[in-house]
């Protein structure tokens, strides 16, 4: 029992926020209600066989194409690339923006071993490269890392007739478009700067 118990707490101790008290804790919750654990234990496993990612954008659907992929109520013309599928939903959640979505899966970081053959860039150059987008915007994390990447990317559309803009004011240096508050987050994207 106490091996399993230790093994368990490891387990959720890998799960982003869980130190190993809150495993600890989480772990004692799933052992006094075993009914709500199995149910708990069965929605995770669902919700990891039903989910894969979208062949066009990367992200995580039921569906393939994605709703916002297959949607004829999206703009087509404009393509915005993101970090992760969280800030997609977070850009989501403003309301403000309509059109398609491009997801690196991460950003340029040689401290962590991720160059740009690490991400999604060559998906997005075949999407981009028929001209289909008047306007690629660029919604990269305010971290150095986002920075690096959209300087990338930048380089590598430049020769492409596209405009190439950017979230702008709004979103502080070193945050996270995912814990952004909504309306901070649709102002930077309505404010976005031109390239």
């Amino acid at each position: 029992m106490i091996n399993d118990f230790t093994r368990l707490i490891s387990a959720l101790t890998k799960l982003p926020g869980i130190g190993k008290k809150s495993a600890t804790r989480l772990s004692y919750f799933l052992l006094k209600n075993k009914d709500k654990s199995k149910d708990i234990f069965i929605s995770i496993v669902d919700f990891l066989d039903k989910i894969s990612n979208c062949s066009i954008c990367g992200n995580f659907s039921s569906s393939d194409p994605c709703e916002i992929c297959s949607s004829s109520n999206r703009d087509k013309k404009i393509l915005c690339v993101v970090e992760e599928p969280s800030d997609l939903l977070a850009i989501e959640e403003t309301g403000c923006y309509k059109g398609q979505y491009h997801i690196l899966m991460g950003n340029i970081n040689p401290l962590e071993g991720k160059g740009p053959d690490n991400l999604r860039i060559g998906e997005l150059l075949k999407r981009t490269k028929d001209g289909v987008f008047e306007e690629i915007l660029i919604a990269t994390n305010p971290t150095i890392e986002g920075e690096s990447t959209f300087l990338y990317l930048q380089n590598l559309l430049a020769d492409q007739n596209v405009k190439i803009s950017k979230i702008a004011t709004g979103i502080p240096m070193g945050g996270s478009l995912e814990y952004a508050d909504k309306y901070t987050l649709g102002r930077a994207i309505q404010s976005k700067n031109y390239i």
